[in-house]
């Protein structure tokens, strides 16, 4: 049975977004996964034998990895199951096997959503590449086969935590005391190894058997409060989660008050000492302000243009290093960083585990504890948050009116904005206001989701800002 791909997304609302496929689990269908699996393999040129293939600890994972392995093998190669671990260590992996792989995450979304991730022999797919991809006519068995797990390989974990010990030394976080917020992260267990690995001593909290969708760009009130709580009764240094995947970090400094993702990102570029950033249009324009790197690069919202941008940045300068962030934290590198005599190979995906030894490593090479990091960085503060089942239609109609007329959107808030001074559409709209303040308005690329994300002078205007935003478009929309 033959079936094109663009068909198959329509009839079962599974697609690419930002970055990787997402949808309803309950749509994610073996037929589904199989299709866009052996889509992903019949687009990729090389002679390899074999594909790894790993997921994180959502309950319909499994289900869907046993899909992906029935396609995998369909096509004669050879499934290296590696079981649940985080996507960048696969990626790391795969980069160093030279070999295709496969996650299946649905990262921080929540558990009745799920997604598949695809990397080629030199990393992710490019949005070329899903576009092959979606074009693609597929033959299909009769009956999708679904195979029972195969034996796991621990090696790719193994590779992955030698990566930094390596990098950082076994003393490296001697002395320090590290707080594992656990929840159903697929890196809990590999955070507290690593840590132990690097001289650490290690609090493990809150493991969950029920899957916690943690998004480092709009924590949970509970959380905040929380880690409040446990910095005041762990005295740690640090406290350390990560969402489903592990591609995303979320770091809290002593006092329990949690780092926005591209300020992480930020002091990881400054701690490695490069020389270009690469980061969506989203980020804090502090990253501009503070003067620490020759260039800055901003690029449309997602990991695949991110990645786009860090490979046209090092190729227009090949003696600079290069690394992106997005501000949901997730760190890349293009380029070899060197070190202190020390190399970090690129690793071009997302990865949590780098800002929260970067941060670490900082605030010792300062002498100073994580909450004053950025203290003699320019006062520039963002908050974001989102609309849940605001439907992609509705997102469309409103950044249309407003494009029009923004002043529809200064009704919205209580602040005095000024006048618009410049409208940024490189991803959503992004308003620049002559007080300083900036608006940014983005359907998201994986949920029927509206993202407003607000940067100001003060934490608290920046708060407001969103809040009365999204207050006002959900009571207007």
């Amino acid at each position: 049975m033959s079936v094109s791909i663009q068909e198959l997304a329509k009839r079962s609302d599974i697609k690419f977004g930002t970055s990787g496929l997402r949808g309803l689990v309950e749509n994610l269908t073996d037929e589904v996964c199989f299709a866009y699996t052996k889509a992903f393999l019949l687009s990729q040129e090389g002679d390899y034998k074999k594909v790894a293939i790993g997921h994180d600890l959502r309950p319909s994972s499994p289900q869907i990895t046993q899909a992906c392995i029935s396609a995998i093998e369909s096509q004669g190669f050879e499934a290296i199951y590696l079981g649940p671990l985080p996507t960048p260590a696969l990626a790391y992996y795969c980069l160093r096997k030279k070999i295709p792989g496969i996650v299946v995450t649905g990262s921080h979304i929540p558990f009745d959503r799920n997604g598949i991730k695809f990397y080629r022999v030199d990393g992710e797919i490019t949005k070329a590449d899903e576009s092959n991809i979606m074009q693609s006519e597929i033959d299909l068995p009769n009956v999708c086969l679904t195979f029972d797990l195969p034996s796991m390989q621990l090696d790719a974990i193994e590779t992955y935590i030698n990566r930094y010990v390596s990098f950082f030394g076994g003393d490296f976080l001697k002395g320090k005391v590290i707080a594992v917020y656990q929840h159903s992260s697929v890196a809990r267990d590999l955070l507290n190894e690593l840590f132990q690995s690097l001289g650490a001593k290690t609090i493990l909290l809150a493991r969950s058997d029920t899957f916690v969708p943690i998004d480092t760009e709009a924590i949970r009130a509970e959380d905040m409060i929380q880690a409040k709580i446990w910095a005041e009764k762990y005295n740690f240094d640090i406290l350390v989660s990560t969402d489903g995947d592990a591609d995303r970090p979320l770091v809290a400094d002593e006092k329990g008050e949690f780092f926005r993702g591209d300020i992480l990102g930020l002091l990881t570029a400054q701690f490695l000492n490069v020389d270009q950033v690469v980061t969506p249009v989203s980020s804090n324009t502090l990253i501009e302000k503070c003067g620490l790197f020759k260039n800055v690069v901003r690029t449309k919202i997602g990991s695949p243009y991110v990645i786009e941008g860090m490979t046209r940045t090092a190729e227009a300068d090949p003696i600079s290093s290069v690394v992106g962030f997005e501000a949901n934290g997730g760190f890349l590198i293009e380029t070899e960083i060197v070190k202190a005599g020390k190399r970090l190979s690129p690793l071009s995906t997302r990865d949590a585990v780098l800002p929260m030894l970067a941060v670490l490593g900082l605030s010792m090479a300062q002498k100073i504890p994580l909450s004053v990091l950025t203290s003699n960085l320019p006062k520039r503060f963002t908050f974001s948050d989102r609309l849940k089942e605001f439907p992609f239609a509705k997102s469309a109609q409103l950044l249309c009116e407003l494009k029009g007329d923004y002043s529809l959107i200064k009704s919205f808030v209580s602040i005095d904005l000024g006048e618009c001074e410049a409208t940024d559409i490189t991803d959503g709209l992004r308003f620049t206001f002559s007080h300083g303040d900036i608006i940014h308005l983005r359907p998201s690329g994986n949920a029927p989701e509206l993202r407003c994300y607000a940067e100001s002078n003060s934490e608290l205007s920046a708060r407001s800002l969103v809040q009365d935003c999204l207050s006002g478009i959900s009571a207007t929309y």
